[in-house]
């Protein structure tokens, strides 16, 4: 399956669950905690690119609120729109991240949540290293995923049936550091998202900085 189309399978999803998916994961305490992380290394008016930006909420919402120049990217054009009314403040695109061009240096920080799961374990390799690259010298990335070892397998998310691709733990962090990142600090919690078809699932957040 080449990357087009696993970024309309996605956006397929996402355009179905819309604000479901932002009230199922509202109470994350990890996300908000990588973000307010994120926030207190940032200098003032910091360039910061959301990847996979969903609803707005809580990602460029909080950055915003801090006074940050937000740009999110979708394949949703649902989820775009949703942002786009939801926080005004911040600057949201549909488009495909593989297809989007990177500048380097071009952001202060770039947020990963949960947008590489629909992804392949090359395509996951190849964006990571391309965001790092996007970074200022010194510039932070927050990364979620769903720490597993497995690969393009179906699973039941909220009710929709989707392929999901992942690394265990241990080889994650290795990708994002071979990446060129340093990895900071890694937080495991279990979280289950509010929502009557969602289960228990790990989550991964990991704070790193390109050096």
């Amino acid at each position: 399956m080449t990357g087009e189309d696993q970024a309309h399978r996605a956006a397929a999803v996402f355009d179905v669950l819309g604000l479901a998916y932002e009230k199922a994961f509202a109470h994350s305490e990890a996300h908000r905690a990588s973000l307010a992380w994120l926030v207190g290394r940032l200098g003032p008016g910091s360039r910061v690119l959301d990847v996979g930006s969903g609803t707005g909420r809580p990602t460029a919402e909080t950055l915003t609120a801090a006074g940050h120049d937000v740009l999110g990217i979708d394949a949703s054009p649902v989820m775009v729109d949703l942002a786009t009314r939801q926080v005004p403040e911040a600057v949201f695109r549909h488009a495909d991240i593989g297809e989007v061009l990177l500048e380097e240096g071009a952001f202060d920080a770039v947020c990963v949540y949960f947008a590489l799961l629909q992804m392949s374990r090359a395509m996951q390799e190849t964006l990571v290293r391309r965001l790092a690259r996007a970074l200022r010298p010194g510039g932070s990335m927050v990364l979620a995923t769903v720490p597993a070892d497995v690969e393009d397998v179906e699973v039941v998310f909220m009710g929709q049936s989707v392929r999901a691709t992942s690394f265990a733990a241990g080889d994650f962090t290795a990708m994002v550091g071979a990446a060129g990142l340093t990895v900071l600090s890694a937080e495991d919690v279990l979280f289950t998202p509010d929502h009557p078809a969602a289960e228990p699932e790990p989550h991964l957040f990991l704070r790193c900085v390109r050096e």
